[in-house]
């Protein structure tokens, strides 16, 4: 029976059954007749409660089940063309739906999950109070462990690689050395911090870079050495040249045993004398080897960018002044601060601001422009832009080299010195130069 002509039949029926009572009443029928039509009636209102609830009921299990995760229930139909049936007919549908959503999500987690595990790269995340999420083979394989309930186990493993995993915000990496049953591995730990549901996680990820640094270093050490020998043998075999030519004319004096002419003297004391001076560049340019070789520990320090600004436009006011360079200075906001080792950030700004002095000499627009703000990641950065010649293609690929140079008297070590120093400050310095419009030097710090 169709549900609305059988609620309105017991609607009709009641109301029926109400003006029976009520004429009863009215008319004096007996204390039996009467008492009868109001037990009908109540009997009456708790049928069309009972049957008015049936589907409230139905919609109410419906929704529990939703609730549970529970898609297996099954409605009967009886295909009686009745509204419940078309009701059940609703139901069993959106639950044959929601079984079907439910099992590829099923299907695609534990996709995700197998590629995850079986990543070469080693995968961590965790919750705020370091409760481990996922740990992969990988993760367990580079750690040397078989199981991690919280991320503060990993100190016991290696107490460098915890400090970087709970210091590291989105976007950070850092290299970690650990030892191995395997040997020693260097981990480059990238981090990401992330927000699902309304709960924070971060996503580890460790890398064994040590075959590739290995390489690196090994094409390192070899461009190192083809750039010792060419600058050596490049000061040696004229000092050895010239030193056996004075040997030879002094023994041949010697021989003859004669006087020696004063124009002759005057020739070896040249001689020494240009000796003593390729001695000397040898000399210097072991000096500025060692220099690049032995950087100092950074001491970190809360520095005022204004006063480091004012101090370096001091310093190269002379320059400025006889160059006739036009030099800006902005800083945003003004009371900016950088946690860094002053003299070496100081010496940085030295290398990169002297370049930019002696690329404007010779444009027409000579200005340098020093700039410090904060960017999008938070992290602090100083610019450098000047307006001079710019770098060509071919040599801003070179610059951060040991030795390379495209002065005719650079000694090659500021800008590898800068980036090392950079390094220890576990920032970067990037360089941007369009060849005739000028180069822009950014120093990135990490905040």
């Amino acid at each position: 029976m169709d549900y609305k002509i059988g609620l309105l039949g017991r609607v009709v029926l009641l109301t029926l059954t109400l003006f029976i009572l009520s004429y009863a009443i009215l008319n004096g029928s007996g204390v039996f007749i009467t008492s009868l039509f109001i037990i009908l009636v109540i009997a009456q209102l708790i049928f069309l409660i009972n049957y008015a609830e049936g589907s409230f009921k139905k919609v109410r299990q419906f929704l529990d089940n939703i609730k549970q995760n529970n898609y297996s229930t099954v409605y009967p139909v009886k295909f009686d063309g009745t509204e419940t049936d078309d009701l059940h007919i609703e139901f069993n549908a959106i639950l044959a739906k929601l079984k079907e959503d439910q099992a590829e999500k099923e299907a695609n987690y534990q996709y995700f999950r197998s590629v995850f595990q079986h990543l070469s790269i080693g995968l961590i995340t965790f919750e705020e109070d370091g409760r481990i999420q996922i740990l992969n083979t990988a993760a367990k394989r580079m750690l040397d462990i078989e199981q991690l309930g919280n991320i503060k186990e990993i100190e016991q493993v290696n107490k460098e690689l915890h400090n970087a995993i709970q210091t590291l915000k989105t976007g950070g990496s850092e290299l970690v050395k650990i030892a191995h049953q395997d040997g020693i591995m260097q981990l480059s730990v990238y981090v990401i911090e992330l927000v699902l549901r309304g709960v924070k996680f971060k996503l580890v990820s460790l890398q064994n870079i040590q075959s590739e640094l290995e390489e690196k270093e090994m094409e390192a050490w070899q461009n190192l050495v083809r750039v010792l020998t060419h600058e050596i043998m490049n000061s040696i075999a004229p000092i050895s040249s010239l030193a056996s030519t004075i040997r030879g004319d002094i023994q041949s004096q010697i021989e003859k045993d004669q006087a020696v002419p004063v124009a002759d003297i005057e020739d070896y004391l040249m001689g020494i004398s240009t000796i003593e001076k390729r001695s000397e560049g040898l000399i210097d340019f072991v000096s500025d080897f060692r220099s690049l070789a032995h950087i100092p520990v950074p001491k970190f320090s809360a520095i005022r960018l204004e006063e480091l600004f004012d101090q370096l436009a001091v310093l190269f006011q002379h320059q400025i002044d006889q160059h006739h360079i036009l030099c800006e200075k902005k800083i945003e906001p003004r009371d900016l601060l950088l946690f860094a080792d002053s003299s070496l950030i100081e010496q940085v700004l030295i290398n990169i601001i002297q370049n930019a002095i002696h690329a404007v000499q010779e444009a027409e627009d000579k200005s340098i422009r020093l700039h410090a703000f904060i960017d999008e990641a938070g992290k602090i950065i100083i610019e450098i832009t000047d307006t001079g010649k710019g770098i060509e293609e071919e040599a801003l690929n070179k610059i951060f080299i040991p030795f390379f140079t495209t002065k005719k008297k650079g000694s090659g070590i500021g800008l590898s010195l800068s980036k090392q120093i950079m390094r220890r400050h576990k920032g970067n310095i990037q360089v941007k130069s369009v060849s005739g419009k000028g180069t822009t030097f950014k120093l990135i710090f990490n905040a």
